[in-house]
């Protein structure tokens, strides 16, 4: 039976709905079954709508996104993950960096480092200082261009939210990929929870180049169902210049999640 997308998008949002209403009275078990079922049942219907995400189309959204490139907080961001690197880190793949600001200031803070840095635009791959990074590369995430176990590290910072539902699991598996044995993923994303949007009635997605959004419980399951493990999560954004990183994260506009691979 042909389905259309507006059968799709209903069925994936019930699944949603009906794990969300399900958590606050289910066990931590029960609570990641649930969520793994709605995963698995929106990857399927995400496929079957046909969502128009061309890569073209993807680089032209990201090349538009003028905002990132004069983000306030991404020096701030790239502090937060040299303060959670592992002190044997030596190879870094930093993705989603744009023109390289926050790579700058992890090579500033710890100039052994070598980076590596990875974007869809090319615009911006070409702007990256190539005293700052080793290497430059023009690709998307969900097919890195690396050998196994080519890193120590990853850093994406505001990155995830950029990809396609349907392409994130993918994604997720390469970082897992790339990593070395006991590597560091390093990300940040845009709360869906953040209460302020809550109050005036935005969304994650309302921006153009964000694709996805991701949950911060939704998201640990996935990573788990990578082979990550050792998984914590922290609030990030403006709000930890006043307040730090250890309060309910619906105080916070992003997010910092880590994720080991062992």
């Amino acid at each position: 039976m042909q389905r259309r997308k507006s059968d799709c998008a209903l069925v994936v949002f019930s699944a949603e709905y009906s794990v969300d209403g399900y958590l606050s009275n289910s066990s931590i078990e029960t609570q990641n079954l649930q969520l793994l079922v709605a995963l698995e049942i929106s990857s399927i219907f995400i496929n079957l709508s046909f969502m128009p995400f061309r890569p073209e189309n993807l680089i032209r959204a990201n090349r538009d996104q003028v905002a990132s490139e004069k983000d306030s907080f991404t020096i701030e961001r790239y502090r937060q993950f040299a303060k959670y690197l592992q002190q044997t880190t030596q190879r870094i793949l930093d993705i989603g960096g744009g023109v390289g600001e926050g790579g700058r200031e992890l090579k500033r803070l710890q100039p052994g480092l070598s980076l590596v840095g990875l974007d869809c635009v090319p615009e911006r791959v070409e702007a990256m200082d190539s005293v700052v990074y080793a290497e430059r590369v023009c690709a998307f995430a969900d097919n890195l261009p690396f050998p196994d176990g080519s890193f120590d590290a990853i850093v994406a910072g505001e990155f995830i939210e950029h990809v396609p539902g349907a392409s994130v699991d993918a994604t997720l598996h390469e970082f897992f990929r790339v990593l070395r044995l006991r590597g560091t993923l390093l990300l940040t994303t845009p709360n869906p929870y953040y209460l302020r949007n809550k109050l005036q009635g935005l969304s994650v997605i309302k921006d153009p180049a964000h694709v996805s959004q991701h949950y911060p419980e939704t998201l640990e399951l996935r990573l788990k169902m990578a082979g990550f493990s050792h998984i914590w999560i922290k609030g990030s954004g403006k709000v930890t210049r006043y307040l730090g990183e250890i309060w309910p994260l619906r105080i916070y506009g992003s997010f910092l999640c880590s994720a080991l691979k062992w």
